[in-house]
């Protein structure tokens, strides 16, 4: 019975170990090929294509100033920036008005009441490019703050590459232990489950797309067919992604650094709160894909940990290779995000974070029988009848 246990931790954590052995070398070869931003010179005047930034906000306004200060503090000859204010019941509509009135690029739209067969945010953001006359539209979020260079470079990289869609990862402002501890590991699981260097290549199924930064030329956002493909689609950010992949148009990922920022939310608990709309609809709103990566999640982050005290000789050999590879992992990933490496340490507590996140996203969910967005209730009949 003994050596039945040993060969059986033996096999499980050899498992584990092959698993981080192969993400290791995805990530370890993936993240140096993504391009930068940094490494693109600032594209002149004479070269500037017009550009139009459109941000959908609902009841923004306590982070809302700061970001459209970026936004018109760009600096980039030809822009507008399109901000529709969708229902909302704070100042966001006051404050778009006043920057209108001290800045001619802002043109603030407003909407009053929501179509039937449309979620919030897609809406917005349809009404948004009905208005815009750029020939290069970039989607972004209120809360997201952008430097001064950043149009300059991220069309000097599509031009220069010939994309024409283009994904920025940007930073994230993170103040809190828990902020720290849930956005690194957040990463290192967008980057294990995304695999974004991918993108870019015409062979793979690979797509992105962040709320943050997107940037799409004008004729190829309307080839896909506009945001009315994604009238319902909880998660229209990714699926932007996924409809330019699809549709044959030229597409990648770079890293756009401090750029691009945003503090996503303020502390563990809202992001736990600001994600029970959308971790479920990730999977499609399927339960067996929830069930598959909350095991996932356990069997990479936590099952080597808890086996430790139990095991020896080639089981322990194994069990250190999944230890080790993902505290590596993470401390890229801290570096990046300009923490300190212990929070590579802390991967287990992310994990445990991401679980409950993706678990109650479900829960409340099918209890509930749908997502409450933007306040409006949609039934989940209709959100799957959505999913692009």
């Amino acid at each position: 019975m003994h050596n039945l246990w040993n060969g059986l931790w033996t096999g499980l954590l050899g498992a584990a170990a092959l698993l981080w052995i192969v993400a290791a070398i995805e990530i370890g070869r993936g993240v140096p090929s993504m391009l930068s931003l940094r490494d693109f010179s600032p594209l002149p005047d004479s070269q500037c294509p017009p550009v139009s930034i459109l941000v959908a906000a609902r009841d923004e306004a306590a982070k809302l100033p700061a970001a459209l200060s970026t936004f018109l503090a760009l600096d980039y000859p030809r822009f507008e920036v399109i901000a529709v204010d969708d229902r909302s019941v704070d100042a966001t509509g006051t404050i778009l008005q006043n920057a209108a009135r001290s800045d001619p690029r802002m043109k603030p739209l407003r909407i009053d009441s929501l179509p039937s067969g449309w979620l919030g945010k897609p809406h917005a953001l349809q009404r948004a490019y009905e208005h815009a006359t750029g020939e290069w539209l970039v989607f972004t979020d209120a809360d997201v703050h952008f430097a001064p260079d950043l149009l300059r470079r991220a069309l000097a990289l599509a031009q220069q590459r010939g994309w024409k869609h283009l994904t920025l990862l940007g930073s994230a402002k993170m103040f809190t232990w828990g902020e720290k501890v849930a956005m690194t590991f957040f990463s290192l699981g967008f980057l294990m489950g995304i695999r974004p260097w991918r993108v870019s290549d015409s062979r793979s199924c690979v797509y992105a797309g962040v709320g943050a930064f997107q940037l799409i030329e004008r004729n190829a956002y309307e080839s896909l067919g506009t945001h009315r493909k994604l009238a319902m689609e909880v998660v229209d950010d990714m699926k932007l992604g996924k409809l330019a992949k699809e549709a044959g148009i030229t597409s990648g990922v770079a890293r756009a650094g401090d750029r691009v920022s945003v503090h996503w939310h303020a502390g563990v608990a809202n992001m736990i709160l600001g994600t029970t709309k959308n971790f479920f609809a990730t999977t499609g709103f399927r339960l067996h894909i929830v069930a598959l990566q909350i095991f996932g999640l356990l069997f990479a982050f936590l099952f080597p940990a808890f086996a430790a005290p139990f095991v020896h000789g080639w089981a322990r050999v194994f069990d250190i290779i999944a230890l080790v590879l993902p505290v590596i992992a993470m401390g890229g990933v801290c570096r990046e995000f300009k923490v300190s490496l212990l929070f590579a340490l802390t991967y287990p507590i992310g994990a445990l974070i991401f679980i409950w996140m993706l678990a109650r996203s479900t829960i409340v969910t099918l209890w509930t029988g749908g997502i409450e967005w933007r306040g409006t209730f949609y039934p989940l009949d209709e959100l799957k009848r959505g999913i692009v």
